[in-house]
């Protein structure tokens, strides 16, 4: 989906990456909001929003089979499909949590593609067997309970996004996410949970941070408990490249939760490439 003010005067072009569970659609409102400024492309992933699950590129999987067609590298390699299918030799990127991992890896293997580079709510995370196989046994439960009924229930959009943000949303925009949730393949939930949090990504996420040569934007929000700040800030100290910033008494989503400020943080960034 495009975001642009003119069909005809074309500017340059920044593409948003969703994270887990969600839909290009969240990223409207920012869209808008730089669309002055960027010729603005939402996609949805394969898996989710209104995209198919059933393409199985394999390019560089993740280790177990089970799961190597939603690894992180086979979704960069969509993303370059996409990228060429449309003609888009070099854009900005502005992606968010898992969808900036992804962001990442395709830095660090096409940064010749990029202008400028933005990770919203990201970092690295150090391996612990444990802890992961009690996240992916948890996060294997709550996907598997996904009822068609559950929006139906007074309050169960604001109770599900309670973990993802500081302040509530307006009820259309936690209704939406839970809507993109529930709409989700199951397959691409679950395959994407075991390959972005996993022994593999926290080997390749920190080498790829380490080899960003593109400028870079990461933006944390103070109170978010899914990627917290310190692991934001850690992948900041891997590169000079990464300009960090914190926003105050925002979690996991602060282009929703506080709009103004983040927008401003990304003007007092960004640096629109000319158009030749």
């Amino acid at each position: 989906e495009w975001i642009r003010q003119s069909e005809s005067d074309r500017k340059p072009v920044m593409v948003f990456v969703h994270g887990w569970g969600g839909s290009g659609r969240y990223w409207e409102s920012t869209a808008r909001a730089l669309s002055d400024t960027y010729d603005c492309l939402l996609y949805d992933m394969r898996g989710f929003g209104r995209s198919s699950s059933k393409s199985q590129q394999t390019d560089n999987p993740h280790p177990n089979p089970r799961h190597a067609s939603y690894s992180m590298e086979t979704y960069v390699e969509q993303l370059k499909s996409l990228l060429d299918a449309l003609q888009l030799d070099r854009v900005s990127l502005n992606a968010h949590s898992m969808g900036a991992s992804i962001a990442t890896l395709f830095a660090s293997r096409y940064g010749d593609r990029l202008h400028q580079l933005v990770l919203t709510c990201s970092g690295i995370f150090a391996y612990n067997k444990l802890t992961f196989s009690l996240f992916h046994r948890i996060g294997g439960l709550v996907v598997s309970f996904r009822p068609a009924w559950l929006p139906a229930i007074p309050g169960c959009d604001r109770l599900f996004m309670a973990r993802f943000v500081h302040k509530p949303l307006p009820r259309h925009d936690s209704q939406a996410f839970l809507n993109d949730y529930l709409q989700a393949d199951g397959s691409a939930n679950l395959g994407t949970m075991y390959t972005c949090v996993s022994k593999h990504a926290s080997i390749v996420m920190p080498q790829a941070f380490g080899s960003l040569n593109v400028p870079t934007l990461l933006v944390s929000g103070e109170k978010d408990i899914i990627i917290p700040p310190r692991l934001g800030k850690e992948a900041a100290q891997l590169n000079d490249t990464i300009q960090y910033v914190e926003i105050p008494k925002v979690a996991h989503f602060p282009m929703l939760e506080r709009p103004k400020a983040y927008l401003e943080t990304l003007h007092g960034f960004l640096r629109p490439m000319a158009i030749a």
